[in-house]
């Protein structure tokens, strides 16, 4: 199997790469980033590099994540998370691949309490919930065989990311606030990798478009970020004591303590049923892959 994954440098693309190599088997996994032929912004050469390669299946890891900033560069992001995503359809349609993109939370509101079907009414609150909605949306105009994952709140060992700030600040500081009112699930990049992986082996072996379509994809369970901050120093603490942890309160306050140029949804719960069913995996719950992730990072950390 030909595998082309674009965005092999972030989070989700280097644990896609190590996951997808075995799949590729005897075929080939191509993995680009911007300066080696996958860059996003540059429509008619990505275009190029996909009939170059003619892959069977194409992974985009690749996406403008930066929320605020979308706020003052609409159009860079839409570019970047619907337009290159309406030539990646195309030019698998063409060539009769699959497509594995992933997408985002923000595509809702953010009101109510339960988690978000496939199946509810999208309106996302910022320019970067905007522009993966119409990248969805364009997907699925254009192109049979897709797989979109929406995922949330997504960490891995290596980056930056919420949980590894938290273990930076409660070094430094004695109290730390941390907004109480958004609901999530921290969704590990290897949890991606490894279910994207599956369902690409599934749909390849399926011999038909039956499975194709959008699906919901986070760990289990659900937490704000108060608790998944308590949660992880709890827990680092725990793993390393010799560390030099100032923090001795973790004050919950609302989002409205914090001001950032887009608003971000409260309710960021995803319901995973149909996902679990159709590929039938199971999902650990969040604090599973947190810890892994907290072992690995603080086992490899000298103390200071």
């Amino acid at each position: 199997m030909k595998i082309l994954l674009l965005g092999k440098n972030g989070q989700v693309g280097q644990a896609l790469e190590r996951a997808l190599a075995p799949l590729a088997g005897s075929g080939e996994l191509v993995a680009l980033d911007r300066s080696s032929g996958g860059d996003l912004a540059s429509l008619q050469a990505l275009a190029e590099t996909v009939r170059q390669l003619r892959p069977q299946v194409i992974v985009n890891a690749a996406a403008y994540t930066a929320v605020d900033k979308a706020e003052s560069e609409p159009e860079q992001a839409r570019l970047i998370n619907a337009l290159a995503p309406e030539v990646l359809a195309k030019e698998a349609q063409a060539l009769g691949a699959w497509l594995v993109h992933y997408s985002t939370d923000y595509v809702f509101d953010g009101s109510g309490t339960r988690p978000w079907l496939e199946t509810d009414a999208t309106a996302p609150i910022n320019v970067y919930g905007q522009t993966k909605l119409e990248g969805e949306r364009l997907i699925q105009a254009h192109c049979t065989r897709h797989l979109i994952l929406r995922t949330s709140w997504v960490y891995a060992a290596h980056g930056s990311n919420f949980a590894k700030t938290m273990l930076k600040l409660a070094q430094e500081r004695e109290r730390l606030t941390v907004i109480d009112d958004q609901w999530g699930a921290p969704t590990g990049a290897e949890l991606l990798a490894t279910v994207t992986t599956a369902a690409i082996g599934q749909v390849s072996r399926a011999g038909s478009d039956s499975l194709a379509g959008l699906y919901h994809l986070a760990a289990g369970g659900e937490t704000t970020w108060h608790q998944y901050a308590s949660h992880v120093i709890g827990r680092a603490k725990a793993l390393r004591p010799d560390f030099p942890w100032a923090v001795q309160d973790i004050a919950p306050v609302p989002s409205s303590a914090f001001v950032t140029a887009a608003r971000r949804p409260h309710n960021s719960r995803l319901d995973t049923r149909k996902l679990q069913a159709a590929f039938g995996i199971n999902l650990p719950g969040w604090q599973q892959g947190v810890d892994e992730m907290l072992a690995q990072v603080l086992t490899s950390t000298p103390s200071k």
